[in-house]
């Protein structure tokens, strides 16, 4: 909690407008925020845990517990897309300082991840798959064409860019549904590239982000070295190399596991490991109801993640 304020003291203003009621400041909302997520509760159950938490709120500065109406509307307030990005600013410059990035030995891993939308027992779960496969049955004995289940295409999606050596999310990017991967990669490679003080190091990514166009942008507009398996799309027949000058080079490069180790593509694995880190500390599930609701919760938790790194 204290960490939260901290990082909130240095990234956000005291109060959102000079007509405000000042009961609370910005920073003391964030750090109760964070509470709520490490917490895993509700803004209900929230609200409850510091009502019995004086000590936690006396390091804060707060005399009071805010009300859950209070939180939710905070968090409308401080967990947009520009806000964020302010806070991972300074934790990029605290991670900078305390020399936990190393990204000259070890590269930046990217990878996306879908998350539930709500919470379900695996009983009701497995009783649902039961359910579709019988219908999917059904559809194809009629002749008809089963279609994709609506509900992927609404699953809340996080792509982040993870620091192999310390496990700290340096960029992100939150979305809805799984589709391909290239929208989001300028944004991720981007923000963390502008970030750090060394803008010359590997970007380790799956072959979600294979394309010609994905090297020749991380290459020539920001300088960096990509490694990404050059696996997507129809091979050659006559087993040659795939179309394009770098895509080319990954495949004589990515060829044997001691290339692949040797080039430090095997550290992209850190990047699966902090979804799993995530989705076991602070719960699998989003509490929002809508797709932007999502969105938010999303990016607490990823920033509640790196303030548990730290």
């Amino acid at each position: 909690m204290r960490a939260a304020y901290e990082l909130a003291s240095q990234s956000l203003p005291n109060y959102s407008c000079k007509f405000s009621r000042k009961d609370f400041t910005l920073p003391q909302l964030f750090a109760c925020l964070a509470v709520k997520e490490l917490m895993k509760r509700s803004y209900r159950e929230a609200e409850a845990l510091l009502a019995d938490s004086e000590s936690w709120l006396r390091d804060i500065g707060m005399t009071h517990a805010p009300d859950h109406n209070t939180l939710c509307r905070a968090a409308k307030l401080l967990l947009t897309r520009f806000r964020t990005d302010k806070l991972l600013d300074v934790m990029a410059q605290w991670a900078a300082v305390a020399r936990m990035l190393k990204l000259s030995s070890k590269p930046l891993a990217v990878d996306s991840s879908l998350y539930e939308s709500h919470h379900v027992s695996r009983h009701y779960e497995r009783r649902c798959h039961q359910t579709r496969d019988r219908m999917k049955a059904k559809d194809r004995k009629r002749g008809r064409k089963t279609s994709r289940s609506r509900t992927v295409r609404r699953l809340p999606k996080l792509a982040i860019g993870v620091c192999s050596h310390s496990h700290l999310v340096l960029s992100m990017w939150t979305g809805t549904g799984s589709g391909s991967d290239h929208p989001h990669f300028e944004s991720i490679l981007f923000d963390a590239w502008r970030r750090v003080p060394n803008r010359r190091f590997k970007v380790a990514l799956d072959a979600g982000y294979d394309s010609e166009e994905a090297h020749d942008l991380a290459r020539r507009e920001m300088g960096l070295i990509t490694l990404i398996p050059p696996t997507k799309g129809r091979p050659r027949k006559d087993g040659g190399p795939p179309g394009g000058h770098w895509r080319g080079r990954m495949k004589r490069l990515l060829a044997t596991r001691e290339s692949r180790k040797r080039c430090g593509y095997t550290h992209r694995w850190q990047s699966e490991t902090v979804h799993s880190m995530m989705k076991r500390n602070l719960g699998s599930a989003l509490r929002g109801k809508t797709a932007h609701s999502r969105k938010r919760d999303l990016r607490l938790k990823t920033i509640t993640h790196d303030l548990m790194v730290f």
